[in-house]
């Protein structure tokens, strides 16, 4: 028996001479798809696992809120809910150990600030803030911790946390800050001295707790660490003593630093860095 003979005397495919085709689903012979089979519906933004929503407000990862939910240490509406996967909605009335949650997730952005952008959040006309470089970090809507005048660098700390931030913005929290400053003239020694000793400004005296020269530059450039909250007072520190502060850079901010983030960019802190900030009281 002959081989076409053997393929039910079917002609040669269309590649051998012949003119036999075989069922293709090349390009344009594939089967309709009925609209939308297949495809994931949207998801309701105003809907979200409880177990998201337990771990957004902070209180513990996603897989600690699961075992927290099936012990019921969590209420939704005053009632227990022990389901695994439950859905909520973002009106409802979520507890843990009868704590109010908020859903909203907390954010944490550092700013290496540059010079002539302002912190503060109103839309001045002509005015750079430095809200709009980490516009691209986050929907949410983040505020800055603390003041920075538009002529000092360095870090800047922005979020959504408003229990941290009351905590970092006390005047007496212990924060430890450190600044890079270049003044118009070297320091003399003698002002040095009286500045560890303490500086009366508007009758209360500002006590640093460290000053010091920058190893390998000129006299007029110096560090200095302290934990005062009062506005622009490095700079009223040197004005005193009648030196100019030619430039002023935050370089360490409660323990949070520069290192690998250079002038106009932004990261966001890591879990390590936000535990630490969380024990500051």
């Amino acid at each position: 028996m002959s081989r076409s003979n053997s393929n039910n005397d079917k002609k040669a495919s269309g590649r051998q001479g012949g003119s036999f085709r075989r069922k293709s689903y090349a390009r344009g012979n594939a089967p309709i798809r009925k609209k939308n089979e297949g495809q994931q519906q949207p998801s309701d933004p105003n809907v979200m696992r409880l177990n998201r929503y337990v771990a957004n407000s902070g209180v513990c990862s996603r897989r600690d809120a699961d075992i927290y939910i099936a012990a019921g240490n969590v209420t939704v509406n005053g009632k227990p809910i022990t389901e695994m996967g439950y859905k909520v909605k973002l009106t409802d009335e979520v507890k843990f150990d009868g704590r109010l949650l908020n859903p909203v997730k907390k954010e944490y952005i550092l700013l290496n600030k540059p010079k002539d952008f302002v912190t503060t959040s109103k839309n001045e006309q002509g005015k750079r803030t430095a809200a709009s470089l980490i516009s691209s970090a986050t929907k949410t809507k983040l505020s800055v911790v603390g003041r920075m005048d538009k002529n000092t660098t360095g870090l800047l700390l922005f979020t959504n946390d408003g229990e941290m931030m009351k905590r970092l913005t006390k005047p007496k929290n212990g924060l430890r800050k450190i600044y890079h400053v270049e003044l118009n003239k070297n320091l003399r020694g003698e002002d040095l001295s009286k500045i560890k000793e303490g500086i009366s400004i508007e009758d209360s005296v500002v006590r640093v707790d460290a000053i010091s020269f920058i190893d390998n530059a000129p006299k007029r450039e110096v560090g200095i660490e302290l934990k005062s909250t009062r506005n622009k007072i490095v700079r009223r520190i040197f004005e005193e003593l009648e030196y100019e502060v030619i430039k002023l850079d935050r370089v360490v901010y409660a323990g949070l630093t520069k290192k690998d983030l250079p002038r106009g960019h932004w990261r966001p802190l890591t879990e390590q860095e936000v535990i630490n900030l969380g024990m500051i009281k």
